[in-house]
């Protein structure tokens, strides 16, 4: 297979072009996280209900959800450099809206526009490494790729605490200024890319279809938990237009000429498992922070500034690792690193699964450290892989549709585990119940201290027993995205190894 989608850029260019779409990336990815330690504060500064200000999480990520797989044909219709630099412009004009929102309606509809613009910035971003690298750099590329897109999640609860506790809440989307002005300065004078063509056309049935069905899968996860799943009305009729869409998506794609998605981008074995593989690094990624930032504060009563400190560390392992493992793809075979990746990251979940509410700092970070190795030996492989035999004139769609992977993947990660850890946690609460009366030993014990026969007594027992509930079923979720990560590791064996291009070839040589 040919690389002959663009010819790789050298030196200073090269890394200016490296900077604006790490920067980019970044900006873009931070955002996934940064605004929810600062909700309460936005809450009441917009007079907002809890279930209103939720929206402004369920806004930006419904609007990404659904432009994300629109890239590829977005980037043939207008261009890519054009088509960067207006989202990027985009992109920093929606978060000064958002700085500037004075009830919830605006910043739903800024949050809207914001999660539109910033939807292909990933993508293009991933598009435009691969294609300014050569075969043999690429896991270089992707490891600098990954460091916006793996770092941007973990620092945006360190970030977004810090701004709020010290600035204001409004500082959480005026960060993107600054970023957002130096890579548009970077893209004017670098980027290049490929010329846009009004012959390009675009599979409205296949797109408006996709779009909803995805619209829909985004609010179910994102709201099943307040309105009690299938309980409610609104649940029961995402969920039909969820499998409504999917259907009619599969089969108009299926039976058409020319579909939304191109049908070699699924002929790829690589790319294919790289999205199932994508998927769960999403899932157990971005539910694992759900979990540790309230488990910080509500278990071990961490302020939130303390508690983004202690999970910063996990960035420090993700470093560390992309930076080793780009100059290892050279030479190991990448499906042994994704193997060390996975079974390092199982291994991290086991630690966390025995946290107790009287764990140690230095415990917390260690199990962070060895956790965000492990992610980063998973990614930048998985990243490079996926796309080493892929036609180069599919990257921009693959990397829109792996992006799609990544985030639904987060979204399901983090639905789930809610659902379970309440529900868990009630279980739990509901049985240790049953072991307290007058006559208990322990209670017996413990009568000079907790008196049941009093009403702060009862209260007091009721306290210890939801700290003992939420423990075990913070550790049943941990426990359980361990089991995941542990299943994910025969997948890469479906993998093909690709080896690194020697000098003068062009072409990809792929190995069973």
């Amino acid at each position: 297979m040919s690389d002959i989608a663009a010819t790789p850029v050298t030196g200073s260019k090269r890394a200016a072009v490296t900077i604006c779409v790490m920067v980019a990336t970044l900006m873009q990815a931070l955002d996934s996280t940064i605004a929810n330690v600062a909700l309460p504060y936005m809450q009441g500064s917009l007079a907002a209900t809890s279930t209103q200000i939720n929206w402004v999480l369920t806004s930006y990520i419904v609007a990404a959800a659904i432009l994300t797989p629109a890239t590829g044909w977005l980037e043939a219709r207008f261009g890519r450099r054009q088509l960067f630099i207006v989202c990027v412009a985009g992109f920093v004009v929606a978060s000064m809206l958002c700085g500037t929102a004075t009830s919830i309606e605006q910043m739903v509809v800024y949050r809207m526009i914001q999660g539109a613009f910033g939807a292909p910035v990933v993508p293009l971003s991933q598009a435009v490494l691969l294609d300014s690298y050569p075969l043999r750099m690429r896991g270089q590329a992707m490891a600098i790729f990954g460091l916006g897109v793996m770092l941007g999640p973990i620092l945006g609860p360190t970030l977004g605490g810090w701004l709020t506790q010290y600035y204001d809440w409004r500082w959480v989307f005026y960060v993107n200024v600054p970023l957002g002005v130096m890579t548009l300065v970077l893209a004017f004078g670098f980027l290049e890319g490929k010329v846009g063509s009004v012959a390009a056309k675009l599979d409205w049935f296949g797109f408006a279809t996709l779009g909803i069905a995805i619209a829909a899968l985004q609010l179910f996860l994102d709201r099943g938990e307040q309105l009690d799943w299938f309980q409610s009305t609104e649940i029961q009729i995402e969920f039909a237009l969820m499998l409504l869409g999917f259907y009619l998506f599969v089969v108009h794609t299926l039976t058409t000429s020319k579909p939304f998605l191109d049908g070699r981008l699924f002929r790829d074995r690589n790319f294919v498992m790289g999205q199932v593989m994508i998927f769960i690094v999403g899932a157990v990624l971005l539910a694992t922070l759900s979990l540790l930032a309230p488990y910080l504060e509500r278990l071990m009563g961490y302020p939130v500034l303390t508690a983004g400190l202690v999970l910063a560390p996990r960035g420090i392992g993700t470093m560390v690792a992309m930076v080793l493992v780009g100059r290892l793809m050279s030479l190991v075979d990448t499906r042994y690193l994704l193997l060390v990746g996975l079974l390092l990251t199982a291994v991290a979940l086991h630690q966390m699964s025995q946290f107790t509410p009287d764990i140690s700092q230095g415990t917390i970070i260690w199990t962070g450290l060895i956790q965000g190795f492990g992610l980063g030996f998973v990614f930048v492989p998985l990243s490079t892989v996926t796309f080493a035999t892929l036609a180069p004139d599919l990257r921009t769609q693959g990397t829109g549709f792996y992006s799609l992977m990544r985030n639904v993947g987060a979204s399901v990660g983090i639905s789930v585990t809610t659902f379970l850890l309440t529900r868990n946690a009630a279980t739990v609460h509901a049985g240790l119940s049953g072991d307290v009366s007058p006559y208990s030993r322990a209670v017996q014990q413990l009568g000079p201290v907790l008196r049941l026969d009093t009403p702060a007594g009862r209260a007091t027992v009721n306290d210890l027993i939801n700290v003992q509930a939420e423990t075990i079923a913070y550790a049943d979720n941990f426990r359980l995205m361990m089991i995941v990560t542990l299943l994910a590791m025969p997948l890469v064996l479906l993998l093909r190894n690709t080896k690194p291009l020697k000098a003068g070839k062009s072409e990809v040589t792929a190995e069973a």
